[in-house]
């Protein structure tokens, strides 16, 4: 029987929302799942992470050197965990679980897959390549399996659970060679991109960050968060962390508005998973309208604040 460990990504004392849907994949996979919360105290995140479904048992591994979540930290941890009889290693496929889980798995000398989309059997899984355009079906070799989970193609497991806390020891040093000086993030009361159920997203033709605002009180007005192609972010309209796309955020919201996106095959593969596509483009040949619902051929500083003002 499959013993699973999924490891929680949390910040300011709350448990990444992506984390329910990868244990939507380890139910898949089928066998005892557990939660590793990695913190200086994890009380507080572990509390939320023993109401998910499907959990055995969350554990905590409080150590100081877990003030600041580094992979070089964390991958010695995990791995030194994981070796306690467990099969499978699952993070979220996000910037956190892209960074400590090729860590984890050269701890434990095993290959990693990433991109987690459709399970199979407890080694069989599926995941994209070529941007999106193709899914291969990979079988992974016998030992411990490490793996990030594509958070667009699961929904969240309820929050009915009641699993056990438990403390947890691993030995924890902070490593010689790498140390935290500081973190530069979005502060937004918008929803998280990666979370919400709508998200509004505009493109180059905005022409300028000051013109950005269109966007910005569009998403407020139907709240929304909000995110950007590549070619907004390489502009310079928007901070890289708003980049939607296979070279930036993997999004599957219930609706989601491309707005002034001509629709590169790259953006399309961090899309492909929206339940309702809405496109606004002045350009009605743009490939945005090949995979739209819904499409609107017009300028966006008309369309964008006329439709604003019939919410």
């Amino acid at each position: 029987m499959s013993k699973i460990l999924v490891i929680a990504e949390h910040a300011d004392g709350k448990l990444n929302a992506g984390v329910a849907k990868v244990l939507a994949a380890a139910t898949q996979i089928g066998g005892e799942v557990d939660i590793a919360v990695f913190a200086v105290d994890g009380a507080a995140v572990a509390a939320q992470a023993a109401k998910l479904a499907g959990v055995a048992k969350v554990l905590t591994i409080n150590n100081a050197v877990n003030d600041h979540p580094l992979a070089a930290t964390l991958a010695p941890q995990i791995a030194e965990l994981a070796g306690k009889g467990y099969t499978h290693v699952l993070f979220p496929g996000t910037t956190f679980g892209k960074d400590v889980a090729p860590r984890t798995a050269a701890k434990l000398g095993v290959p990693q897959i990433s991109d987690v989309m459709a399970v199979h059997s407890a080694t069989s899984f599926d995941r994209p390549v070529y941007a999106g355009n193709a899914i291969v079906t990979v079988e992974a070799p016998a030992g411990t399996l490490v793996a990030t989970v594509r958070l667009a193609s699961f929904n969240a497991v309820a929050e009915t659970g009641s699993a056990a806390v438990e403390a947890a020891t691993v030995a924890g040093a902070a490593p010689a060679h790498t140390r935290f000086v500081k973190l530069e993030a979005q502060k937004s009361a918008r929803p998280d991109l990666q979370s919400a159920a709508k998200v509004v997203s505009g493109g180059r033709a905005l022409g300028s960050s000051e013109n950005f605002k269109v966007i910005f009180d569009f998403a407020d007005k139907i709240g929304a968060g909000v995110g950007a192609s590549r070619a907004a972010v390489d502009s310079g309209y928007v901070p890289n962390d708003m980049q939607v796309g296979q070279t930036g955020k993997i999004i599957a919201p219930s609706l989601y508005f491309a707005i002034g996106i001509s629709g590169a095959i790259q953006h399309l593969a961090g899309i492909k998973d929206a339940k309702v596509i809405v496109a606004i483009n002045k350009d009605a040949d743009a490939p945005i309208f090949e995979v739209a619902d819904i499409g609107l051929v017009g300028d966006l500083f008309t369309v964008v604040p006329e439709l604003q003002s019939k919410m």
